[in-house]
């Protein structure tokens, strides 16, 4: 499937420059894009940090993200404010806008906003994100809580990046959050809504226990990334790199998601959960790949 070319989005001319600037000044700068996520602190706690107890040090994610040629980094306000300003325009700031723990149940999960698009304007960053639990019993707050931020981020020609997460009791007994199913579904209402760019994890086809009958057949890995970009229209698609997995299957899946259409990759944990010198190698061979996919 091809990728959309950047003038095709019908962005406003605030968004379509700072995701030129990004997808073109930055990583390989052929139009594709590889983000490096660190929200996870808050998402997860600090366990993410044990297997490379560095990587619990903003400072050295924002300068393994300068170093690494990054298109961007995705960060909450408290890191933004007390870290980003060391390499502040020398790499591009997504600031996420909402999060939660992970101490509560995900059986009605909602994430509640901590900041705003003008907190974005003023750090300086060239995107938002939201994370948006498709599926969840809270979804009429999350919608609502959405609808004021693509409002806000249209208004400040912010481009909006929305992490679109299959989550809820629901979720769980159709196949669960990675499935092929959840996936797509959760691809498709990000657009919906108005995502610039969504960020989903590569689907599973192999999950079908309660999935939709239309689900339960027989999918290859790349039948479904294909599906999931396609289900996604004229919004571009980020693929995940998840928990972290070995590197020729991550490179595997980084492959299948350029040939399906998607925009990039964004991997946080797969990067940053091994040595410093390490995590650039394998940045490396992610940007090799990248490389082989330009847009205009």
């Amino acid at each position: 499937m091809t990728r959309p070319q950047l003038r095709e989005l019908g962005l406003n001319t605030g968004k379509k420059a700072r995701l030129h600037r990004m997808l073109f000044r930055h990583g390989v700068g052929n139009g594709t894009a590889i983000f490096l996520p660190y929200d996870q602190g808050l998402e997860h706690g600090p366990r993410d940090f044990f297997p490379n107890p560095a990587a619990a040090d903003p400072a050295y994610i924002v300068k393994l993200a300068v170093k690494g040629g990054f298109n961007g980094i995705a960060i909450q306000i408290g890191l933004a404010e007390k870290f980003y300003w060391d390499y502040a325009g020398e790499v591009p700031l997504i600031l996420k806008l909402n999060g939660k723990t992970d101490i509560p149940s995900d059986a009605e999960p909602v994430s509640p906003l901590v900041a705003s698009v003008d907190d974005a304007v003023r750090l300086g960053a060239d995107a938002v994100g939201y994370t948006l639990y498709v599926g969840s019993p809270k979804q009429d707050v999350d919608f609502r809580e959405f609808h004021k931020i693509r409002e806000d981020a249209h208004r400040a020609g912010m481009p909006l990046i929305v992490w679109a997460y299959p989550r809820g009791a629901d979720v769980d007994a159709k196949g669960g959050k990675d499935s092929f199913y959840a996936v797509d579904y959760a691809a498709r209402t990000a657009a919906e809504l108005g995502a610039d760019i969504v960020k989903v994890n590569f689907p599973r086809p192999e999950l079908k226990s309660g999935v939709r009958k239309e689900y339960a057949a027989d999918f290859t890995p790349q039948q479904a990334i294909d599906a999931v970009v396609r289900s996604a229209n004229r919004t571009y698609v980020l693929v995940s790199g998840g928990e972290r997995a070995g590197d020729e299957a991550m490179l595997e899946k980084a492959r299948q998601a350029m040939d399906a259409g998607a925009l990039g990759l964004i991997f946080g944990r797969n990067v940053w959960q091994r040595s410093y010198d390490e995590s650039l190698a394998f940045i490396e061979r992610l940007k090799q790949i990248l490389a082989k996919y330009p847009g205009s």
